[in-house]
């Protein structure tokens, strides 16, 4: 598995899917990247992947021996569904990604946050809503694209 070098490029969007989940393609570009310390601003076990981890049940830790060892994003995923200790069905699966392509902030803190990094991002941008729509953007600027 080719590892991206964060520093030149962002990992997949958040929005990119693996097994139906949402975020985890992203987790497993900054778990490579943080192994080969390329990772560059990005940090693995972020808040938003704490929403993957949260809700399968598995540890950070744990999931990044299994990268170490070289497994490719078919393989970790099986042994995501064998080790989850929160195992769950597709429908589930496509509920939660659903949910969290969707998730804006919902609370001032949130909100706060949100429209903190907006203005660093895109000031002049109406169109960003949730925190995926957020994130593309921030990838986007960080690599020289114009908001």
């Amino acid at each position: 598995m080719t590892t991206l070098n964060l520093e030149q490029r962002p990992p997949r969007s958040p929005r990119v899917r693996l097994g139906g989940f949402v975020i985890l393609p992203r987790i497993l570009d900054k778990c490579r990247a943080t192994l080969t310390d390329s990772n560059g601003n990005y940090g693995y076990a972020c808040p938003l992947d704490q929403r993957f981890l949260s809700f399968v049940g598995i540890d950070p830790e744990a999931l990044k021996e299994q990268v170490k060892n070289g497994l490719g994003d078919g393989e970790i995923l099986n042994w995501i569904h064998a080790h989850a200790q929160n195992p769950r069905n597709e429908l589930e699966i496509n509920t939660w990604s659903r949910f969290q392509e969707q998730h804006a902030p919902t609370s001032i803190e949130e909100r706060e946050f949100f429209n903190k990094l907006q203005k660093a991002a895109g000031p002049n941008r109406s169109d960003l809503v949730t925190f995926f729509d957020l994130l593309d953007l921030d990838d986007f600027v960080t690599f020289g694209g114009k908001p």
